[in-house]
């Protein structure tokens, strides 16, 4: 009977949260831990990409953490960006992030309509002769690279963050009736963090396909999967599961 669930996330900000929904409809408790953490590349990790930031004439971002990492970078390798540097971002939300570290001006801020990356696209390539400048972390998916190579847009991709596995407090019990996984780097911090832990009737929960072939691969079994396009979120896969339990 599940009880007790680790959602392996930050607590949510808000009350609206569909994990938290979770208690309230089926008296379960949700505990909220990360199981990774995101660190900085260093400045020479960056030099021995051997990439120049000034060789470019726009950046372009896909998350805030993406815009937190290459902004502190730059200070630290004391790179002065030139005024006419031109900022595209995946939606409006992450572009407003940005005036943090740059002002916001309408002729240097570009972005998607919908966070979708087709539409960034058509944005870009309203800018084809720019130079584009990626930052990405060190696990990330190449569509966006694919895209641009294949409309000939010139870019040059480099890791500036890495995602590794948080260092979890042993003095608190990790003893739950259900774990939720969200990345394949959740799963492995699992492992760095417990090397012994037995799976036994722990319900294991993830979201994605290769999120459930890394659960699989380091030997653990998988109760319940939701798959990303599918129409089904993490949080009503659970539901689903707790509705059938309570029958």
């Amino acid at each position: 009977m599940v009880k007790k669930i680790l959602v392996s996330q930050p607590k949510p900000t808000t009350t609206k949260s569909p994990y938290l929904e979770l208690e309230q409809k089926f008296g379960v408790d949700v505990d909220f831990r990360s199981l990774i953490a995101v660190e900085r590349l260093t400045p020479r990790e960056i030099r021995a990409q051997k990439v120049d930031i000034l060789d470019h004439t726009a950046v372009v971002f896909n998350s805030k953490q993406a815009i937190d990492h290459f902004f502190s970078l730059c200070k630290d390798m004391r790179i002065k960006l030139p005024e006419d540097m031109k900022y595209f971002f995946v939606s409006q939300q992450v572009s407003l992030y940005v005036q943090q570290y740059v002002q916001y001006r309408k002729r240097k801020v570009f972005f998607g309509k919908t966070g979708l990356l087709p539409d960034l696209l058509e944005v870009m390539l309203k800018h084809k002769k720019e130079k584009y400048f990626i930052p990405q972390s060190d696990v990330h998916r190449k569509d966006l690279s694919l895209l641009l190579d294949s409309k000939g847009i010139i870019h040059t991709d480099c890791v500036m963050y890495r995602t590794v596995s948080a260092q979890l407090d042993k003095s608190k019990p990790f003893d739950y009736d259900m774990i939720v996984f969200f990345t394949p780097s959740g799963a492995k911090s699992l492992v760095d963090n417990y090397p012994d832990y037995q799976q036994g009737d722990t319900v294991f929960a993830c979201f994605g396909e290769s999120t459930a072939k890394k659960l699989e691969e380091l030997g653990f079994r998988v109760d319940i999967k939701a798959v990303q396009g599918k129409g089904q979120s993490m949080a009503s896969a659970i539901s689903d599961f707790l509705e059938a339990q309570k029958k």
